[in-house]
């Protein structure tokens, strides 16, 4: 009488629901990489060392292209999935893209991961200061590890894409 779904289908029901659930994550803590971007960009074209501005240093220009490349890539392809979410069926969405959802996610927590490295890096002892100028970095570096974790954990979201891409993959397939 209170079935979430058909008898014996709920744990099917529950695991469809991850994919909206994982696509809102990776929507937040991509949103979350743009603002520490900025944020880097701002301080970078302000701090003066060596009479030039600290964006101008090709280490720091490199930074900066490593973080934006990943995050725009990131980006592109949460749009195509996002696309194809709007598009497609319930059913069709589910067992089609679930497997690209956790790739996503997986590879925007990776992403992630390089930006919080590379923020603290571009801004040195303020980087690791709860206050000033340096206090988002400090708290995005603080807590960068737990969209990784929740939905579940990166190990498993490219277990769960590989799995999914062996199924759909041709059964006679030869080089």
């Amino acid at each position: 009488e209170n079935l979430m779904a058909k008898e014996n289908e709920g744990f099917r029901a529950v695991m469809y629901n991850f994919n909206h659930e994982r696509w809102y994550i990776v929507v937040s803590l991509l949103a979350r990489c743009r603002f520490v971007l900025e944020e880097c960009f701002k301080w970078a074209s302000q701090r003066q060392i060596f009479g030039k501005s600290l964006i101008s240093h090709g280490v720091i220009q490199e930074k900066f292209a490593r973080m934006a490349s990943g995050l725009e890539a990131c980006y592109y392809w949460l749009e195509m999935i996002t696309n194809q979410m709007n598009k497609m069926t319930f059913e069709e969405y589910n067992a089609k893209i679930g497997g690209d959802i956790a790739l996503l996610k997986f590879n925007a927590a990776q992403v992630a991961r390089t930006i919080s490295e590379e923020s603290v890096q571009i801004f040195g002892g303020r980087g690791v200061s709860s206050t000033g100028m340096g206090k988002y970095i400090e708290r995005f570096q603080r807590t960068t590890k737990i969209p990784a974790v929740y939905g579940g954990s990166s190990e498993i979201m490219a277990s769960l894409a590989v799995r999914q891409a062996v199924r759909s993959f041709p059964k006679d397939a030869k080089l």
